[in-house]
């Protein structure tokens, strides 16, 4: 028997100045499911990615989680984690202060010893107590993947994660990916860079705005 889809999205299309950047994008994914979206610069797949995260209104189309509509569901957005180009830290607090932060931002109730596990799993433990200034942008990206760690999401919207990352990095990422999938998590990913996973569906964008 097929699985129900977790995260369903249908004819999703956005303009800039009337004209599609993309238009009539589809996907569906259950239980277990990544899908990697590819194109060229400027076809859209940061701004598929906000859409999904709800931090962009799509033209038109819908998006549904659980098969309920994701845009204003506070369950939706309480089981989903985007993580951007931006690390999204504060560049003057150390990456375990940062991650208190996010504990308290998201009422996680983590404890320091899931906080320290976490920055340990993503290897900057030994950075935890230095500003995130003073971080290399590797160690940002490690940072910024150990507070998604530290959520427990079940649907993850990634947004070039490999990015910065060495092949220490990218290893770690991987495990991390196929770790998340294995317990049934739901992970949605934009990268030039080959994932290595299996079973992972592709979605490709053509840029259509300018043409």
């Amino acid at each position: 028997m097929t699985s129900a889809p977790l995260l369903e999205f249908q004819n999703i299309s956005f303009l800039i100045e009337d004209r599609p950047l993309f238009q009539g994008v589809c996907g569906s994914l259950t239980a277990g499911e990544a899908l990697q979206i590819n194109g060229s610069n400027g076809s859209g797949k940061t701004t598929l990615l906000q859409i999904l995260a709800t931090l962009k209104t799509m033209s038109s189309g819908t998006v549904s989680w659980r098969g309920n509509v994701a845009s204003n569901n506070i369950p939706y957005r309480r089981e989903m984690a985007y993580l951007g180009h931006q690390a999204g830290l504060k560049m003057a607090l150390s990456p375990r202060q940062n991650l208190l932060w996010c504990n308290r931002l998201f009422s996680l109730d983590r404890s320091g010893e899931q906080i320290t596990s976490v920055l340990h799993r993503m290897r900057v433990l030994n950075r935890a107590d230095l500003p995130c200034s003073a971080l290399s942008a590797g160690q940002l990206r490690r940072v910024a993947l150990a507070a998604l760690l530290l959520r427990e999401a079940c649907l993850w919207l990634l947004d070039e994660p490999f990015s910065a990352l060495d092949i220490e990095g990218v290893d770690c990422l991987v495990s991390l990916l196929d770790e998340h999938r294995a317990r049934g998590g739901v992970v949605v990913f934009s990268s030039h860079h080959d994932a290595r996973m299996p079973n992972v569906g592709v979605l490709e964008l053509a840029a259509q705005a300018g043409s």
